[in-house]
């Protein structure tokens, strides 16, 4: 069986850390992931994604994560049973984090702007010498 997840996104809110009752660290938190494509207004499309993770990679994340930050996760997808506060059954499906990494600036905020250069051309690359190469004609149709 193959269950593979790896999304790249921002977190929703800070993450919430736990400890179980045998005193297992588990950090749970939403990321907004874009989905690259947009609505009939013209906005972009937005997937959100409950994330867990456990022990060391929890406190990890409760470290060196906060609201917007931008993470890239690997795991897999897992589904858990349970009753809500009215009694009801719910199930919940969840990102069940493997590795995490940091995907933004360390402090976005830090760093300089970047200046924008001036719309010129980059000089053209010379055509190599020798018999190696030579120009493609591109006026007409190609070949293929």
């Amino acid at each position: 069986m193959l269950n593979v997840i790896a999304i790249m996104g921002r977190l929703v809110r800070d993450p919430e850390m736990r400890q179980t009752a045998t005193g297992k660290n588990v950090a749970s938190f939403r990321v907004a992931v874009d989905r690259g494509s947009k609505d009939a207004n013209g906005q972009n499309q937005t997937d959100f994604f409950d994330v867990v993770a456990w022990n060391k990679t929890a406190e990890f994340v409760c470290k060196y994560f906060q609201k917007g930050s931008l993470i890239a996760i690997d795991g897999r997808l897992q589904s858990r049973n349970y009753q809500d506060k009215s009694g009801s059954n719910r199930t919940a499906i969840e990102i069940l984090v493997n590795n995490v990494h940091f995907a933004g600036a360390k402090n976005q905020a830090a760093q300089p702007t970047p200046t924008r250069e001036p719309d010129v051309a980059p000089p053209a690359a010379p055509i190599p010498a020798g018999d190696d190469f030579a120009p493609i004609d591109d006026t007409g149709d190609l070949p293929f």
